[in-house]
């Protein structure tokens, strides 16, 4: 007897609009969301990747631009031809930098821009997202452990959980709900760490009770099940291989 795939056809019939679609988690998204049947619009800051991207997915349509631009944003939502059902975004990186090197300016740039972000994809897609679909967030973990130059990304890490559990009243019968990765193996996971980055998988081969490194079809498969399961808001769900669970 063969096994049915049991993402198939799972969002047959309904679409997505991707954040961050151009690479990693988002990325990985759209494709997991093309295999369960539905289709996707993606939204990328950077055109070229974003092209790129897309001739792997076959979207309905693609946008380019930064969704930290909320006249922008307000704009893409209010030209979205009818309704959708999910809304995913994983845009907005991690900040890390001691107190010693923060420049005020850039600090209230960071925190304004995410949470201005995060609330305005809130906002502007309210009338597009049908009852019963999803808002969907990616955070992350790293931050709840304090750190020497993790006092921006602890902040954020704190403050995001209760704008989800907030978003998720605000807007019911919409879904609202926030993943938090721990490290996941993504193009910007490479590009912050560097030559360092082999290294850190090792580690994290070695260390995490899963006894692998987390990857970015990981966190797409958490996404899909959550735009499936419509029992599921405001809450947070970690992903992160148990890296929490170790003392260092």
């Amino acid at each position: 007897m063969t096994r049915s795939d049991p993402i198939a056809d799972s969002l047959a019939g309904q679409t997505v609009v991707v954040i961050g679609a151009s690479a990693g988690m988002g990325l990985e998204t759209a494709r997991r969301v093309r295999a369960a049947g539905g289709q996707v619009v993606m939204v990328g800051r950077n055109p070229e990747r974003l092209e790129q991207a897309a001739l792997d997915i076959e979207p309905l349509s693609t946008a380019a631009f930064d969704a930290a631009d909320t006249d922008r944003l307000q704009q893409f939502f209010q030209d979205l031809p009818g309704t959708v059902d999910h809304v995913l975004s994983t845009a907005g990186g991690p900040a890390y930098m001691p107190l010693a090197d923060m420049d005020l300016a850039e600090v209230r740039r960071h925190f304004g821009d995410r949470l201005a972000m995060t609330i305005g994809i809130a906002l502007h897609s309210r009338d597009k997202v049908r009852p019963g679909g999803t808002l969907l967030f990616i955070g992350g973990t790293g931050g709840r452990r304090p750190a020497v130059g993790m006092t921006i990304t602890s902040a954020m890490t704190a403050a995001l959980p209760a704008l989800t559990a907030n978003l998720a009243l605000e807007l019911a019968p919409i879904r609202v709900n926030l993943i938090a990765a721990g490290f996941v193996d993504t193009p910007l996971s490479a590009s912050l760490l560097g030559d360092q980055l082999e290294a850190r998988r090792e580690e994290l081969r070695a260390t995490l009770p899963i006894r692998r490194v987390v990857g970015p079809e990981d966190v797409a498969a958490l996404a899909v099940h959550i735009m499936c399961n419509e029992a599921l808001t405001g809450a947070t769900y970690d992903i992160d291989g148990g890296q929490q669970l170790l003392s260092h």
